[in-house]
């Protein structure tokens, strides 16, 4: 059997991220035939300046473009940052989704989980990643979200949380790719605009 590759877009650069943690667990609950694997520096990826995407690509973003592109499946593990989603995620969101309707992420199954130390649990960011990787040309998967507060639980060994985080891998896994319905009626209205 062919391994499932799952690209995990981190939305945290620091080295003691109770994402990081989370995305590992991620890798440790995987099933068999399921490759789970963190995309490596995303904090070298520039801002996205369409200046810059004309010319010489620099190489941390073709690299990302690269890794994306040959996932079959994303997921995003992120904290939130002032209620939304974190630049360094948004920012890579931004470089694959170019070129429009082209881009790595189009067409891709894509997930969102993360903890953050509040009640909510990053509720607001998971929202606004899942919109934005929407409209980027991903694929959602519904009932594939995990907000989780990190305040009472340690999101990298916590029992429940990597149950949930296996049944999230489950779904993103059985999610069938193919063009967004959500995804063509946007892409419609913007259009006729």
């Amino acid at each position: 059997m062919t391994d499932i590759d799952v690209a995990v877009l981190l939305g945290s650069l620091r080295a003691d991220s109770i994402n990081l943690g989370m995305a590992r667990a991620l890798a440790a609950v995987a099933p068999d035939g399921v490759r789970v694997t963190i995309v490596d520096g995303l904090a070298e990826v520039p801002f996205y300046n369409e200046d810059i995407d004309n010319g010489s690509v620099p190489s941390a973003a073709r690299n990302l473009r690269e890794r994306v592109a040959a996932a079959d499946r994303l997921i995003a593990v992120t904290p939130e940052y002032n209620g939304s989603t974190p630049a360094v995620l948004k920012n890579a969101i931004d470089w694959v989704s170019k070129p429009y309707g082209e881009g790595a992420i189009t067409g891709k199954p894509f997930a969102v989980v993360g903890a953050a130390p509040t009640p909510y649990g990053a509720k607001w960011s998971h929202e606004a990643t899942a919109r934005s990787a929407e409209i980027a040309g991903a694929r959602i998967v519904p009932d594939a979200t995990l907000s989780q507060s990190a305040t009472d639980v340690d999101v990298a060994t916590d029992p429940d949380v990597r149950a949930a985080l296996r049944v999230i891998l489950d779904r993103l896994v059985a999610f069938e790719s193919g063009a967004s319905d959500v995804a063509h009626e946007e892409e419609a209205v913007r259009d006729s605009a």
